[in-house]
């Protein structure tokens, strides 16, 4: 185990939190201590103390607060040279809220915290002698009298589920990644080649297969996983929610600790060793992160101070019938704070690369799940969450003025426009958004036996008519290998050898095709279950000369598109992509070049859709005579046949005048080559 320091106290003074005109740059000039200004009661066992300036409370209440996570929460501090914690938790319509854990025995009246009396909602106090590591909870009397015992929204560390108690713990930690975060804005550009591996960090790998409770820790995680993206050559990691979550089943997707890493695999020092050794072996970290719902359980936000308090009050906004969880009010400005407070977090104290945004398409709409008479229009008569699409704007102009080098991706399903275009021509102001037509249109391409894929080209090529809208990533995600949907590779017709091909084909199309890539773990080797999140990844399967070759397939098709400028420097420009040869539909031949910025770079995609080996197929190319081909899906190596290639490629002029020339080519079955 390596070595790191820890620290669990925090005897920093609080800065004050300066805003003018949307920003919310930290003032250089430390405020006074609260000691130093008032008089602080000893002798009770919570100290009166806070850590709030005035624009702290106001930037709080107008939704422009946005490291709320420095004031509220727990913090180790030094009070009148007695260590503690400070406690500081929004409950506007408690009338007592005190703090309880094994430290008073759990007893809900002897440590009540004073509520400030600027009407803001906010319970503080400072409690003598508690350190880091104690679980506590928040005893609350709310609305109507109604008594809750509720975890600490702002909480770093939770106990492991099935336990629902916080833990005073601060997230400070001696990072190695410098390098890294000193050049990543080049390895996080739209210019630069974007492969991720999206992974489910509790079943990718377990110490035991058959055992959903043993978990690998953060420390085994990155000793096994770290390598192993490395070695496949994928660009980034997305990590599926390891915000702290009461139910595995929900995959991480609804939250309870959104300043939390899960403490399932260790504590958030733990976690952030796992990003800085990712880093450290030039990976970019991505996270999953669900702003748009939350879940019921009653430690967590759900009628926090016994009403609607995080959620909306009306149900038409507030429930969300799909997952039966609720929806965050996006109007209130504490909420607001909280949640982007809550993404600058991550950023800031674990270095993450970007997020991407789950769920966008039922925040943005009022109408989503919903039917007739079950939603209410917006002010002006429409369908869209105007407070929701404010908050979005929002949260990704704060994130790209405080962290430019990273990027925000949205996992947004629908037709809405400018996604993933810049706030200031009105768009939402995302990097990215995932392109889930292109997923849907090319596997029900896909799925279709060879025979019949000539008539239905139009499924293949029509991403291309919608690619300019926005700046897409290709994914290949977790949604579509569970619930019946199958696994990849059963998804392809045939036998065994041409599912292989069909797939290994699959991919060379994706990692040819202009824009990000995202591949869910377990598809890389072919993977025959669907995905189990009680169990791990079919490693067993590697032993297979099939599988193994599927893995060295995608492992080569990331060399490639890492190596290639043409794939990459111009993925999101319309001068990055040209049709070759459309017009052999029923050889389900399809021909396309990639461009970078040098004409010298450019390469030429010709798939075979058929599993007919097609021997001197002419094709047509402007510009260079001499070629040879650098890929072929085909490769022995891959569970190909190995035995069609093009060891030499000869060009002919057809127009010297116009450099044009025809080249021939031996296409394998169902295969894709790339030649340059």
């Amino acid at each position: 185990m390596a070595t790191r320091k820890i620290k669990t106290t925090d005897n920093k003074e609080p800065a004050i939190v300066k805003k003018n005109n949307k920003s919310n740059k930290i003032s250089d000039v430390p405020e006074k201590k609260y000691e130093e200004i008032h008089f602080v009661d000893a002798a009770q066992p919570v100290w009166n103390y806070s850590l709030f300036s005035e624009d702290d409370i106001r930037n709080f209440q107008n939704g422009t607060h946005y490291s709320l996570y420095k004031v509220l929460g727990n913090k180790q501090i030094e009070v009148l040279g007695t260590l503690g914690t400070y406690f500081a938790v929004w409950a506007p319509n408690a009338t007592w809220v005190s703090v309880t854990g094994y430290f008073n025995e759990w007893n809900k009246e002897t440590h009540p915290l004073k509520v400030r009396l600027d009407h803001s909602g906010i319970w503080e106090g400072f409690i003598p002698g508690l350190k880091a590591g104690e679980a506590y909870k928040y005893h609350i009397h709310g609305f109507q009298g109604i008594k809750l015992d509720k975890g600490d929204p702002y909480a770093h560390f939770w106990e492991k589920r099935p336990f629902t108690a916080s833990i005073t713990w601060q997230t400070d930690y001696d990072w190695k990644d410098a390098d890294w975060m000193k050049h990543r804005k080049k390895h996080n550009a739209l210019t630069s080649p974007y492969s991720v591996y999206e992974i489910h960090l509790a079943s990718w790998m377990r110490p035991d297969k058959n055992d959903e409770e043993s978990y690998n820790s953060y420390f085994q995680i990155a000793e096994r996983l770290v390598p192993y993206v490395k070695e496949m050559g994928f660009t980034h990691v997305e990590l599926m929610p390891v915000m702290e979550h009461p139910f595995d089943g929900s995959w991480g997707y609804q939250g309870t600790g959104f300043f939390a890493p899960t403490s399932r695999f260790g504590n958030p020092q733990d976690f952030a060793y796992l990003i800085d050794q990712f880093h450290q072996a030039g990976i970019g970290v991505i996270l999953d992160w669900v702003p748009s719902h939350f879940p019921y359980d009653a430690h967590g936000l759900f009628m926090f101070d016994g009403t609607h308090t995080y959620e909306y009050a009306d149900m038409r906004k507030g429930y969300h019938p799909d997952w039966n969880s609720y929806i965050f009010n996006y109007k209130r400005g504490e909420v607001k704070s909280f949640l982007i407070s809550s993404a600058r977090f991550w950023f800031e104290q674990f270095h993450i690369d970007g997020i991407r945004v789950d769920a966008v398409s039922s925040m943005l709409r009022l109408d989503y799940s919903r039917n007739e008479g079950q939603w209410e229009p917006n002010e002006f008569g429409g369908n869209g969450n105007i407070e929701a699409i404010a908050f979005i704007k929002d949260l990704n102009e704060t994130l790209y003025r405080d962290f430019p080098d990273i990027q925000t991706i949205a996992e947004e399903a629908s037709d809405w426009p400018k996604i993933s275009r810049p706030t200031f021509e009105d768009g939402l102001g995302f990097g990215m958004k995932w392109m889930m037509g292109w997923m849907h249109d090319t596997l029900r391409y896909f799925k279709k036996d060879p025979v019949y894929r000539q008539f239905h080209q139009d499924d293949f090529t029509f991403s291309m008519m919608y690619f300019y809208d926005e700046n897409f990533m290709l994914p290949l995600s977790h949604d579509e290998v569970v619930h019946g949907k199958s696994p990849m590779i059963y998804k392809m017709p045939g036998d065994d050898w041409q599912k292989f091909a069909n797939l290994r084909l699959l991919y060379t199309y994706m990692f040819t095709h202009p824009g990000a890539k995202l591949l869910f773990m377990g598809d890389e080797f072919g993977a025959t279950n669907e995905w189990n999140y009680k169990s791990e990844l079919q490693w067993d399967l590697l032993g297979l000369v099939s599988h193994g070759g599927m893995k060295y397939c995608v492992q080569k098709l990331n060399e490639l598109y890492r190596s290639e400028p043409a794939l990459y420097e111009k993925q999101f420009e319309q001068g990055g992509f040209e049709w070759g040869d459309l017009s052999h539909r029923s050889d389900c031949v399809i021909v396309f070049k990639r461009k970078g910025k040098k004409e010298k770079d450019d390469v030429l995609v010709i798939l075979n859709m058929n599993p007919t080996v097609k021997y001197d197929w002419e094709v047509h190319v402007y510009g260079k005579s001499d070629w040879k081909e650098i890929f072929n899906s085909d490769n022995k190596e891959f569970w190909g046949t190995g035995d069609v290639y093009n060891p030499e490629i000869k060009a002919e002029k057809v127009n010297p005048k116009d450099k044009w020339y025809k080249l021939k080519l031996n296409l394998p079955p169902l295969a894709g080559i790339v030649i340059k």
